[in-house]
């Protein structure tokens, strides 16, 4: 499988993953004609609640591990789960409680990439 072909796999498991424990809001910012950018890809979505928050970031972790056999390079924000973060390199997962997305506003950061909104 080439590297787009590998990428593309990782960003449908990811998905699937959220859409598994109901990740609302789910978005897809292609980064990969930015320059500088810190990853390819960003998939970003919301969760209403901690637990909902850390069942997201488990599920992606876990699905794409038993079906693509790949592990993430770091995970942050389990702690509290206000906010996790997990980064596969080429693409980086943001899971957020809606009240802090809302509150980072982080899509307007990345308002020249290409947008994929994915409908529950």
């Amino acid at each position: 499988m080439n590297k787009t072909a590998e990428k593309q796999a990782l960003i449908d498991k990811i998905v699937e993953a959220i859409q598994d424990i109901k990740g609302e809001d789910i978005m897809i910012f292609d980064l990969s004609k930015i320059e500088n950018s810190v990853a390819e890809t960003f998939i970003i979505c919301s969760g209403n609640s901690n637990t909902q928050v850390s069942a997201l970031a488990g599920s992606v972790e876990k699905k794409v591990r038993n079906d693509l056999k790949d592990r993430p390079w770091h995970v942050e924000g389990t702690e509290n789960s206000m906010w996790v973060l997990v980064d596969y390199v080429t693409v980086v997962v943001h899971i957020f409680q809606k009240e802090v997305r809302e509150y980072y506003d982080i899509e307007e950061l990345w308002g020249d990439a290409v947008i994929t909104k994915i409908e529950n």
